[in-house]
Order: C-alpha cells, then structure tokens, then sequence
C-alpha cells in the first residue's frame, strides 16, 4: 500500500512497479477477482470508494503463488472504514508506505525536469524563488512551468523571478476572490 496526499507520485510509481510485473490494473468500482487469480495486480484510489467484499478477496489472492497487489490511496488503511471485521485484519496487517509531500530538493528536480521538457534553461534564481513560495505538489509544479512557459511566449520575454513572481502573485489575487 501506498499512500499519501495527491500529487506526491503514488500513481507514478505504482505503474512503474505494474509494467515491471506486467500487472492487471484493476478499477476500484467494478474489480473482478476472478481475472486477478494468480496475477500481479494494481488498484488505484483504493480509500476513494471500494465494495469491501471485492476488496477482502483480491488482498487474500494477493498471499497466493504468482499473485500481488499494489493499491494506492490518499489516507492510511488504518483510516478506512471497513464493514467486514476480517476486512480490517487484513487492512491492519498491509505493508505500508506513506508518501509525503516533495522536499525542497526532490520539487527542484521535478522542475528542473519539466523545464528540461519545454527546452527551458531558465536562470539559477528562478528555482529557489519558486521554491519558497509555489504549491507543493508534482502537479502544481508542472502547471506552474506550463503557465511560465506561455506567458513568457505570450509577451516574448524570457522566463525570470519577475515573470515567476506575477504568475505566484495572480494565483494568490485568485485566491482572494474565494474569501
């Protein structure tokens, strides 16, 4: 199990390990046990809304010979309800790995790659700027390089912390109309 908030990398690294194994992505509404006998297998958003019967059968075939489970969520087991009480042994017995949030350097990394993507070089300021003051999140670092990207392009001018610093500043205008 793997778990953590959104945009931490869960689900990238879930497909790495189910390419690797050639797993069975499974959808959490409509699961089938029955084409996951024996075989790696994925579920994804597991705490977002799973029938516990499906859910208690596919973790008993993942102890069985040729068989595993990678599940993602938000929350760990332990936060889950479960209507079935050997549902919760089993939830309570996973191996678990919590993802938190991306540290100064893993987020410098993932803009850094992002930018690399776009074929930006943007200059060395504009990293720790970013870093103190953006989301910090995978997705709002791709989103935040996107919007940089096309408004450097939309005013023909280079990526700076001056333009990084009015696109920061829109976001927080932005937020001020929901208050």
């Amino acid at each position: 199990m793997l778990f953590g908030p959104e945009g931490v990398g869960k689900s990238h690294l879930a497909h790495g390990w189910a390419e690797a194994r050639q797993a069975l992505p499974l959808d959490r509404q409509t699961p089938d046990p029955e084409a996951a006998a024996g075989r790696a297998v994925l579920l994804e958003d597991v705490d977002q809304g799973m029938d516990d019967e499906a859910l208690f059968h596919l973790i008993n075939m993942a102890g069985r010979e040729g068989a595993s489970l990678l599940m993602t969520a938000r929350e760990a087991p332990a936060a889950w309800r479960a209507g079935l009480p050997d549902l919760r042994s089993r939830l309570n017995a996973l191996f678990v790995a919590e993802m938190e949030a991306p540290d100064d350097e893993v987020l410098e990394g993932v803009l850094r790659k992002f930018f690399r993507e776009r074929n930006i070089r943007p200059p060395k300021d504009v990293y720790p700027y970013l870093l103190r003051r953006m989301e910090r999140s995978i997705p709002y670092a791709r989103e935040i390089v996107r919007r940089l990207d096309e408004a450097a392009d939309d005013e023909q001018r280079p990526i700076s912390r001056t333009l990084a610093r009015q696109i920061l500043d829109n976001d927080m205008e932005n937020l001020d109309l929901f208050d």
